[in-house]
């Protein structure tokens, strides 16, 4: 429903959520502006390792409408985080965005910076990095100190604000590189200091024996809270269920979406919301607290398919297993 080509956006994947104020950021993966009739899956010319869009737009129900992009001066979508583009296994072939978020004005992309792509779901990355922008998205830096190592289980994450324990956190989940890790959970303080400062950082590293959390600034110390294969994710709390609501990937198989009692679990058994069959090539879901119905029965959601190699909007309603 979007005129992508006038921004030279022909095909494109991910489409991670976060909102700042009025707008709705879309981050976007690899991209390309010139792709043969019929083309499958990522390729083509004028490649690009990620794009960015935005929109006002508050009603999900008919589709969301992008009110704009950050663009170069011919008014192309351009990366906001430029890739190297070297060869496969030599450097870095690109940089991919895996989540956003704000802090007030002062918006935050986590990225991995790919070093190798291997079989399906398998990748190899140098590292996850965060960067910043203070316009609006229209311009970046890439911050010096704030990253994690390319083996780490953080270099896909997924966020979600939390008060806890009398303070505002950012909390971030993460993933390590491609769709066969498990889940580790950390959190920064909800301030520019504390999101770009690793000393500010902490990990989720087990329950005490009252079943209280215990943080560690050792990101050796970060505890698994899912124990499944997982892709690309997001996280939401749902005021309806009182639960965290995880989507992701069931490895390479169906999109799936798990409920926990507390950001570290226990979560449940996974939910299929779209199987491979129904929707072949199907990969991140990705939700956020603004689309979400008034009653919190539906949750609206963007999901990539890699045959047309282009990102789609979709919604799930939640059943209550009780009313069947």
């Amino acid at each position: 429903m979007n005129d992508t080509l006038k921004v030279g956006f022909e095909g494109g994947d991910l489409g991670s959520m976060f909102t700042a104020g009025d707008r709705t950021y879309f981050l976007f993966g690899d991209n390309f502006a010139d792709r043969s009739p019929g083309q499958t899956g990522g390729g083509g010319g004028i490649w690009r390792s990620n794009a960015l869009a935005w929109t006002t737009d508050t009603n999900p129900a008919d589709g969301i409408r992008l009110d704009g992009w950050t663009t170069d001066p011919n008014g192309k979508a351009t990366e906001i985080l430029p890739g190297k583009h070297e060869p496969d296994n030599t450097g870095e072939v690109t940089k991919i965005p895996t989540q956003g978020w704000a802090v007030g004005r002062t918006l935050y992309a986590a990225y991995m910076s790919v070093r190798h792509w291997g079989a399906a779901g398998e990748w190899d990355a140098n590292e996850a990095r965060l960067a910043r922008s203070t316009d609006m998205g229209r311009t970046w830096t890439i911050l010096k100190d704030a990253a994690w190592p390319g083996d780490s289980g953080f270099v896909q994450l997924a966020h979600a604000e939390v008060i806890s324990e009398g303070r505002h956190w950012m909390y971030q989940w993460g993933i390590p590189s491609g769709r066969f890790g498990q889940v580790r959970l950390m959190r920064m303080p909800y301030s520019t200091s504390g999101v770009e400062n690793p000393k500010h950082w902490q990990y989720f590293a087990g329950l005490d024996r009252r079943r209280h959390p215990h943080w560690s600034s050792r990101i050796s110390d970060a505890q698994i809270v899912l124990d499944r294969k997982s892709a690309e994710l997001s996280v939401l709390w749902s005021p309806r269920l009182r639960r965290w609501l995880m989507t992701t990937m069931d490895a390479n198989s169906p999109a799936v979406l798990y409920e926990g009692i507390d950001p570290w679990g226990p979560w449940s058994e996974p939910h299929t919301i779209l199987t491979q069959e129904q929707c072949p090539g199907l990969y991140g879901p990705y939700t956020d607290p603004r689309y979400v119905s008034r009653d919190g029965s539906r949750i609206y959601f963007t999901l990539s398919i890699w045959d047309p190699y282009n990102v789609f909007w979709y919604s799930m309603d939640l059943i209550d297993a009780r009313r069947r």
